[in-house]
């Protein structure tokens, strides 16, 4: 029961209590005021007819007796006179019923009167001529008594439900401190940092409000330090001085991780000797700021053209990362790049075209990050040597289907659902037990399995990752994957589907009558909440208010802030593969140690993913890492 309840209920029954005891004071005293009333009465009564009824019955006068006591009996007051002749003994009784209008008969057979009599002796002188008793009748008692009962229930009543009302609103305005404090100590709980709650005026209430205040700014604190801790650990272990980019140990272990997982792109590796030449000529400061600014016109006009991982891993050298991506795209990408170069060469005073090269190595199936790297240096070698600016490094493996083909077999594929399952268990690294599964798909067009590294790039560049995501969410459910295990069933999300208003309508729609929604993970990848913080927010609360879960993939890939975890809340985070092919270094443990803290601070499950053997996971024991997933333990197919 809640304080506000319970201090309610308390003062209803003291208030019912004090209530009830005026109420009994009340009628008690009416009750004995009413009685020595009638008393009072019945002695006048008989003293007044004892007196005229003396010449009466000095003469013996019957008839004039009965006439004399009917003048008194018909008032109603009495419920019983009997008169006694002493001379021959003979008695005169007059009876009343007792019958009261407007009382309820239950009231008056409580008894709640005493029978009350008054018996005299009439004399003479000396002389005793009879005796008069006289009964008086309760129904004035009743009558009264009934009416200030009623008065007082009836007053009482109002009391009572004004009082209630006024005690409920006043509870309310007293109490409001408390509920606050309440709600500000459920938000620190979730690890949500508000802005501190107002002092109140009730002296008991401030130190306990200004208590909660300092300690969720010192909280708070807390936590700002961790990101700023993960910043900096970034900016010294992963990040160029010069440049302000990715150094090369950050492009190898993001190699790794991209290598690791189905998908498509190329590797630019660039070697721009001008910058050389700028050293010679204006010495390393001008050199440095040279590639600084270079640095910043790359990220700008290439991030427009496509997302990319642009890093610094040479003096004179850059490597340029481009994810998820078909072939023309790749070409868009290196014709923009070969464009900023000149741009900045020819600032530089230098001829365009010259003094530099790039090499381009295209992913291919089964490659490893040893592979494309000395593919990527090949072609740079072969540029430098023809002298020319790029070098595309020749690949056996050909397009499987130009655009239109591969619009036209993807709408066919999703539309008539020919999807094929395998899902992986991400097991607990405490006794190794199943908490949850990630689900793959592969299409089948035409008869060929089409893995995903090989259609997502272009679902993301035809659009049609809403309607994937909706395909394959219902194809899932329809197969009843949902209700083969007790574990949650993680599906990822495409970026077109989180920030589309309409496939969140239809996602809390299906969530709603869906028969086990808290069997269900959404994984959201970490780069499309830096690219849209809104409608990840929104599309995490509809997913949050329905019951199911969201985690968020590729967890510490960017290289933002890590507050988006307090407003968003997620059940888990996964760490990017990256780390699990991170140089086994104490800078590297620590930069891993300071983002686990922060998510576990927030009481976020982590869980790491891209392991593939026990040596790997060995290395994130002392990290008390809660879940852990790779190819150590592999997908398996679903049948059905």
């Amino acid at each position: 029961m809640t304080l506000f309840r319970q201090i309610y209920a308390l003062l209803f029954v003291l208030f019912l209590l004090t209530i009830t005891s005026l109420a009994y004071v009340q009628i008690t005293e009416t009750q004995s005021f009413l009685t020595k009333q009638m008393e009072s009465d019945l002695n006048n009564a008989s003293n007044s007819l004892g007196l005229m009824l003396v010449p009466v019955l000095e003469a013996g006068d019957n008839a004039g007796a009965e006439t004399l006591v009917n003048v008194i009996f018909e008032g109603g007051y009495y419920q019983q006179v009997k008169l006694t002749w002493l001379v021959d003994g003979q008695q005169q009784i007059w009876n009343n019923a007792i019958r009261i209008q407007g009382v309820p008969q239950w009231f008056i057979e409580l008894g709640i009167f005493d029978t009350i009599s008054k018996e005299t002796t009439i004399t003479s002188g000396w002389l005793q001529l009879a005796n008069l008793e006289i009964t008086a009748h309760p129904g004035f008692g009743y009558h009264e008594l009934w009416r200030i009962i009623s008065n007082t229930i009836i007053l009482f009543s109002i009391l009572f439900l004004v009082a209630i009302v006024m005690a409920r609103v006043g509870l309310t305005w007293i109490l409001k401190p408390l509920h606050n404090i309440a709600d500000h100590a459920q938000k620190v709980a979730n690890r949500q940092f508000g802005p501190d709650m107002p002092t109140p005026k009730t002296s008991e209430l401030k130190d306990l409000v200004n208590a909660f205040n300092s300690m969720s700014a010192q909280l708070k604190q807390v936590f700002s330090s961790l990101d700023s801790e993960v910043s900096e650990l970034r900016k010294k272990n992963l990040i160029d001085q010069v440049s302000n980019l990715p150094n090369r140990q950050y492009m190898v272990s993001r190699l790794n991780g991209w290598l690791s997982e189905p998908s498509s792109g190329a590797l630019y590796l660039a070697k721009f000797d001008w910058l050389e030449e700028v050293h010679s000529k204006y010495g390393f400061q001008v050199r440095d700021e040279t590639i600084r600014l270079l640095s910043e016109r790359l990220q700008q006009d290439l991030d427009k053209e496509n997302p990319s991982v642009i890093a610094r891993i040479a003096a004179y050298e850059f490597a340029f990362l481009v994810e998820d991506q078909e072939h023309e795209q790749l070409t868009k990408y290196l014709q923009a790049l070969i464009r900023t170069v000149n741009q900045e060469i020819s600032k530089a005073g230098s001829k365009p075209n010259e003094l530099f090269a790039i090499g381009v190595a295209e992913r291919a199936e089964n490659m490893s990050v040893s592979d494309l790297l000395a593919q990527a240096d090949n072609a740079l070698q072969a540029a430098l040597k023809a002298n020319k600016a790029f070098h595309w490094y020749e690949n056996s493996e050909r397009q499987l289907f130009s655009r239109e083909q591969w619009r036209s077999n993807l709408t066919k594929a999703i539309n008539d659902k020919q999807f094929k399952f395998r899902w992986q268990p991400i097991q607990l690294c405490e006794n190794n037990e199943v908490c949850q599964r990630e689900i793959y798909c592969q299409l089948d067009v035409n008869g060929e399995v089409i893995h995903a590294g090989q259609f997502m790039p272009y679902v993301e560049l035809l659009s049609l990752g809403t309607m994937l995501d909706r395909c394959l969410i219902e194809s899932v459910n329809e197969r009843q994957f949902f209700d083969r295990n007790y574990e949650p069933l993680a599906i990822n999300l495409t970026f077109d589907s989180i920030r589309n208003n309409e496939f969140h309508t239809w996602l809390k729609q299906f969530l709603r009558s869906h028969n086990h929604p808290e069997r269900i993970c959404f994984e959201i990848p970490e780069a499309s909440i830096y690219s849209d913080l809104e409608a990840c927010e929104n599309l995490c609360n509809i997913i949050r208010d329905s019951g199911a879960h969201f985690g968020i993939d590729h967890f510490g890939r960017q290289f933002g802030s890590m507050s988006y975890l307090q407003s968003l809340r997620p059940s888990y985070v996964k760490l990017d593969q990256s780390f699990a092919h991170f140089e086994d270094s104490l800078q590297n443990s620590e930069l891993c140690r300071a983002l686990v803290n922060v998510a576990k601070g927030l009481d976020i499950q982590v869980i790491v993913t891209g392991i593939q053997q026990e040596q790997q996971l060995t290395r994130f024991e002392s990290l008390r890492l809660d879940a852990y997933q790779g190819f150590i333990v592999p997908p398996t197919v679903i049948d059905g």
